[in-house]
């Protein structure tokens, strides 16, 4: 990481904390109720899709 630091770059790591404190701090927790409540909806509908594909 030193490296890094020495040429003013930021790690992936980094990166993706920085925008997961933006995003926390610009909408909220009720935005990761909803994008997690979505996520659960796919996942629930894909796995009925492949139930019904393996019984055709």
């Amino acid at each position: 990481m030193a490296r890094s630091e020495e040429r003013g770059e930021m790690t992936v790591r980094e990166a993706g904390r920085k925008g997961g404190e933006t995003t926390k701090r610009t909408h909220g927790h009720d935005f990761y109720v909803q994008i997690g409540h979505k996520g659960g909806q796919k996942v629930r509908d894909l796995i009925q899709r492949a139930k019904s594909s393996e019984q055709t």
